[in-house]
């Protein structure tokens, strides 16, 4: 039995593997609509959540299984004091496969150490979103054709950002990488991660403020959210939140293939002028998540 709680615990090879059979789903989903039947599905939402919850839920769907669990901790047991093991536990005692997202990092490594079956991390704090990661690489691969090669600019709340943070993890083992990080001072990447990932791995990458100085170097734009659940006082949230909002005008020497990705929710850090542009991928970016998530269950549960 095998969990997903982190995206370095699947090789170059798994993801590739995984990116093939969701490329075949999303030519065919027919053929995949009753691999999971008499398979369940429980989503723990710890935390609330709209994309990730319901694309598993459709994921499941899409496969002929079923769906249960809770979107929110104040309807769980949770509320009474009850353990994260305990609650995990519990639960796989009723379904197959548990997707699980918690405020606190390191919960759905816990909780895969008390399952019965294999969990998947989907979003813990401020650490890990393996499947964001996955649905990104899609994309990614989609867009482009390929992952070597590639210089990634991340830009907007690159300290909290736990998708940022396993995207640069994924990306720094395609040869050819390239890495641009554009924030305030106050939001930029962790040392650790710089540390970790990027030095440890020789990837060359680049700091900066200043997005329209480095938007012409781009073939992908990842824009993410300044969020407002990550920080301690309001006042810096609101002298932050506003720092890049990504407009028509600033993507004007961008580079005619530039892909434009955003893990979702946006609040206003891209204009909705921005979404007419085809290079704005980020609502088929959307769509990706569910046919990954499709891949990564049966993978999971040992279906081909």
């Amino acid at each position: 039995m095998r969990s997903l709680i982190d995206i370095l615990e699947l090789s170059t090879e798994e993801i590739n593997d995984l990116v093939d059979v969701a490329t075949k789903i999303i030519a065919d989903p027919a053929a995949y609509a009753h691999k999971c039947d008499g398979k369940i599905l429980a989503t723990l939402f710890f935390e609330p959540s709209t994309r990730t919850r319901l694309s598993f839920e459709s994921a499941m769907l899409s496969l002929g299984g079923q769906v249960l669990g809770f979107s929110e901790a104040s309807s769980s047991s949770a509320a009474k004091g009850e353990s994260v093991a305990d609650t995990v536990r519990t639960v796989s005692c009723y379904s197959d496969i548990i997707a699980m997202r918690h405020p606190k990092e390191g919960a759905p490594l816990v909780a895969s150490q008390h399952s019965l079956v294999p969990v998947i991390n989907a979003g813990d704090g401020g650490h890990n979103h393996p499947t964001q990661t996955l649905t990104d690489l899609l994309t990614i691969h989609h867009e482009k054709g390929h992952f070597e090669d590639l210089t990634v600019g991340f830009c907007g709340d690159l300290k909290f950002g736990r998708t940022v943070h396993s995207l640069i993890s994924a990306m720094s083992r395609y040869k050819g990488t390239k890495i641009v990080l554009v924030s305030p001072d106050e939001l930029k990447l962790p040392s650790y991660v710089k540390k970790e990932v990027l030095k440890k791995n020789d990837i060359p990458y680049e700091q900066t403020t200043d997005l329209e100085e480095v938007m012409p170097k781009l073939d992908i734009l990842y824009m993410t959210r300044v969020q407002r659940e990550r920080f301690f006082n309001e006042e810096d949230y609101l002298r932050l939140k506003d720092s890049y909002i990504l407009t028509p005008d600033k993507l004007r020497n961008a580079k005619e293939d530039l892909s434009i990705l955003h893990p979702l929710p946006r609040v206003n850090e891209i204009s909705v002028a921005v979404d007419k542009d085809p290079r704005a991928a980020y609502f088929r970016q959307v769509r990706n998540g569910r046919y990954i998530r499709m891949a990564l269950i049966m993978k999971l549960l040992g279906i081909e």
